[in-house]
């Protein structure tokens, strides 16, 4: 990781912070970062808020340059950044959306409670690991050719349904009914669509895993209630993973693409990570169209995994999938370009928001959220590490105020992944778990080694700061059970 950062921070209130824009010559507006006293300890380490201040130079950014409490270090703007941007004098970057396009969280609910699968959880567990292929270059069972593969880029987790790989209501829960409109085939590389055709119903390596979890606090009662979190015990399952190497590889094909037109449009940056065109050119065109095309491939690789996970607990419990309640909760996007609707300046105003390593939280009675959950707000979903809870929020207005409508997406690293491999050298990290009473399967040891709970922030200290912040509001914590990794 790089040295520690030591540029000005003003401290505006016990959960927020902000770079002045006259840090830098070229800053355009302020950087403004969520988080309590500890994370601003563990956040200065890295030079992640150096890369706050750079995106706050960028052509057209609106508002602030903001980062959530899960903020650290990443490819030209850190994990856990926010940046919108004017649809006329401002630009789009792969950079500032993340190399793991629509990387997301999509979670379950059961009516099973945590007393019913004593003795089961290990068969689950390893039921799902047979049945959701994991680690780099994984191949699932749901192959596609190049013909269908164009169906899955254009209808999302739709495709996955109608091909009977989800129930009819399912789509009614996911961010952007699963389907992201604007889909461009014809911006897709050939080598990105190599990768796809073997990918879908595969989890990944990293950071991403499936979780059969237990509910361990509820906070808000009667939003819980809507959300079909009906008590404590009550049985859960999380999916974390996104577009796999599809999705990579199209953020390294625009990559390459928008560090060219940024000489062409004699753009200058401090971070040439930062590549970028203007919204309304060619390749930022080009760019969002395949961007969509690789979002429209992760809520179909979540719809099939879904799918399996049903099966998985129909072989082991012996029960159909129906009966025993598994629906959607919802399904959230963590890395990903929304053109949206927002206030900025006193006005409403169309802008091109991107969020890396953030998650959606739309407020209530926002016309974009399913119509039962118009009054909770939109679920926000914030998975920890493999050791510790994750919770259930929903959305609020002040974060359509502030943050245009931007939360936190889970714990955040304080260690790289190798630091985290040093640290856990010698140690049986599953076996730590196990004494927790949490079951582990992963593909390899390093992985493990890798995301070792250590290597994370504290989610609840990141929970409770945009709490506190009031951009999201607690609803339920959820304990792991079980967990596969990639």
């Amino acid at each position: 990781m790089a040295d520690r950062w030591n540029g000005p921070l003003e401290k505006v209130s016990p959960v927020k912070w902000r770079i002045p824009r006259s840090y830098k010559e070229a800053m355009r507006v302020d950087g403004v970062i969520y988080a309590n006293d500890s994370l601003m300890q563990n956040i200065r380490q890295d030079q992640a808020l150096e890369q706050v201040a750079n995106v706050a130079t960028m052509p057209g950014i609106l508002g602030q340059a903001m980062a959530m409490p899960d903020i650290h270090w990443g490819y030209g703007a850190p994990i856990g950044g926010v940046a919108a941007f004017d649809l006329e004098e401002g630009v789009v970057s792969p950079g500032v959306t993340g190399y793991d396009i629509n990387c997301g969280v999509r979670l379950l609910r059961t009516d099973l409670h945590e007393s019913d699968l004593r003795g089961k959880i290990a068969d689950l567990i390893q039921q799902i690991f047979r049945d959701v292929p994991s680690g780099v270059g994984s191949r699932g069972a749901y192959r596609v050719d190049r013909s269908e593969l164009s169906q899955v880029l254009t209808q999302g987790a739709q495709w996955a349904i109608a091909k009977g790989y989800g129930w009819s209501d399912d789509a009614e829960h996911l961010e952007e009914r699963g389907l992201l409109k604007g889909a461009r085939p014809d911006k897709v590389s050939s080598r990105a669509i190599e990768r796809g055709l073997s990918e879908l119903g595969t989890l990944g390596s990293g950071n991403h895993f499936l979780e059969i979890q237990a509910v361990d606090e509820i906070y808000d009662p009667d939003t819980a209630r809507r959300l079909g979190i009906l008590e404590e015990g009550q049985i859960v399952l999380m999916i974390h993973c996104g577009s796999r190497g599809f999705g990579h590889q199209i953020c390294t094909d625009y990559t390459g693409v928008m560090r060219q037109a940024m000489r062409q449009y004699h753009i200058h940056l401090p971070d040439e990570q930062l590549a970028c065109a203007p919204f309304r050119s060619e390749e930022a065109q080009a760019y969002l169209g395949a961007m969509a095309c690789a979002v429209n491939y992760a809520f179909a690789n979540r719809q099939c995994i879904t799918h399996s996970i049903r099966r998985a607990f129909e072989q082991v419990l012996g029960r159909d999938a129906k009966k025993l309640g598994l629906d959607i909760v919802y399904d959230v996007a963590h890395n990903i370009v929304k053109v949206e609707e927002h206030q900025v300046g006193g006005r409403s105003q169309t802008v091109c928001v991107h969020r890396k390593g953030a998650t959606r939280a739309f407020a209530p009675g926002h016309p974009d959220l399913p119509s039962e959950y118009r009054e909770t707000g939109q679920p926000v979903l914030v998975p920890g590490n493999m050791g510790s809870h994750s919770y259930l929020l929903v959305g609020t207005a002040k974060a359509m105020e502030e943050t245009f409508g931007s939360t936190c997406h889970g714990a955040g690293r304080v260690l790289s992944r190798n630091q985290a491999l040093k640290q856990t050298q010698g140690r049986n990290i599953s076996q730590e778990l196990a004494q927790q009473g949490i079951i582990l399967r992963a593909s390899n040891k390093r992985t493990v080694g890798e995301e070792a709970p250590a290597a994370y922030k504290d989610v609840t200290a990141v929970v409770d700061t945009c709490q506190a912040a009031g951009i999201s509001r607690k609803v339920a914590r959820m304990r792991p059970l079980g967990v596969v990794k990639g």
